[in-house]
């Protein structure tokens, strides 16, 4: 009898040992060298950053003086000297404006120190008079006193850091010789930059770059020049105004606001307003009061009158998006951002208004009309 052969136990399959694919390490490879990349230009990008801030601003005030250069080109200057000229035009302004600043501030200061018994006597006549107490000038002066010994506390303490203070004023003073040096460069070699940096480009993207980079000089020579114009505007209707409400030192604090309010994004105008009103509040209150009153009133004319008469042919930009640009900009470069951020609109806005079609909205014959 044939029996019939039993099965033989099946075994668990051995384990095996497959091999990476060839493209694996390569790709580990260049992975890592990737994050080194990112890591190392991270940092080199930290420790460039306020070289890189100085170039962004050079060359925001190059394209800003680039129109006047070439102006003085066209009429047989070379550009070197043309940058030259203009640079010590600005440099003359500059000066004026800060040597009429230190006046006001030298004559408000004495004006205070000479005032000083009066304002402490009416001082404490208000605060009798207001809060039922029976205060002397005295006690005025004793409290002055311990005021005084807790500033000086503080400014001894300030003194001690005196080394580091003048190590920041001279990193501020080589900072702004390098942005001159750098907008001189620009500005008086701008075509042969220009054509520099089109040289690394085929010839179907030059001729983009190049309508960017007039577009860029256009708009900044625009927002300069409506900055300047709205400024002239602003110092003349608040010198008429200071020299109706008696005010010290009108010029001074009409050019003070006229720059301020124009040049310094989004605080400016709160800037502006306060030194006229508190200069007025130390000679008469009531002075103040009209002051701040036509620095509302202004303001609201110029906001909704002259500035977008002005600014319609340079920029034409929507206030909404100037305002968020601005704060873009603070957020992403600090005051220097905010400075830059109109300019910078403006060409990104120009050039897509160049290159991107646009179409006409056509009315909902649907909707029932007004």
């Amino acid at each position: 009898m044939t029996g019939v052969a039993a099965e033989e136990p099946k075994l668990p399959p051995a384990w095996t040992v497959s091999t990476p694919p060839r493209w694996l390490p390569r790709s580990l490879l260049y992975t890592a060298l990737a994050i080194a990349g990112l890591i190392a230009a991270f940092w080199i990008l930290g420790k460039l950053a306020g070289l890189l801030t100085v170039l962004l601003v050079s060359i925001f005030l190059a394209f800003a003086i680039e129109p006047a250069v070439n102006w003085l080109a066209r009429h047989g200057i070379k550009r070197g000297l043309g940058t030259g000229i203009v640079f010590l035009v600005l440099l003359a302004v500059v000066a004026a404006f800060v040597i009429t600043l230190g006046a006001l501030l030298v004559n408000q200061v004495s004006t205070l120190v000479n005032n000083a018994p009066q304002y402490v006597e009416s001082l404490v006549h208000w605060i009798n008079d207001t809060f039922g107490t029976d205060m002397s000038g005295k006690d005025l002066t004793k409290y002055a006193t311990d005021w005084s010994s807790t500033i000086e506390g503080y400014l001894v303490g300030l003194a001690g850091n005196v080394w580091g203070i003048g190590a920041t004023a001279i990193g501020a003073i080589f900072q702004l010789l390098g942005v001159l040096l750098f907008t001189f460069y620009f500005a008086a070699d701008g075509p042969r930059f220009r054509t520099w940096v089109c040289s690394f480009l085929p010839p179907a993207r030059q001729k983009h770059v190049l309508r960017a980079w007039d577009i860029a000089v256009e708009k900044t020579g625009g927002y300069i020049y409506s900055r300047g114009l709205l400024a002239l505007f602003s110092a003349i209707a608040h010198y008429i105004a200071l020299r109706i409400f008696d005010v010290p030192s009108a010029f001074a604090l009409a050019l003070w606001v006229g720059v301020v309010s124009q040049f310094i994004p989004t605080v400016g105008t709160y800037l502006a307003g306060a030194l006229p009103v508190l200069v007025a509040l130390v000679n008469d209150p009531i002075s103040a009061l009209w002051v701040l009153l036509f620095i509302l009133a202004y303001q609201q004319f110029e906001n909704y009158v002259l500035q977008p008469r002005v600014t319609a042919h340079t920029l034409a930009m929507h206030p909404a998006v100037a305002f968020g640009a601005v704060i873009a900009g603070a957020a992403l470069l600090g005051p220097t951002g905010a400075l830059l951020a109109i300019p910078v609109t403006a060409t990104v806005q120009g050039f897509s208004a160049a290159y991107v079609r646009r179409y006409d909205v056509e009315p909902d014959h649907d909707e029932p009309r007004k």
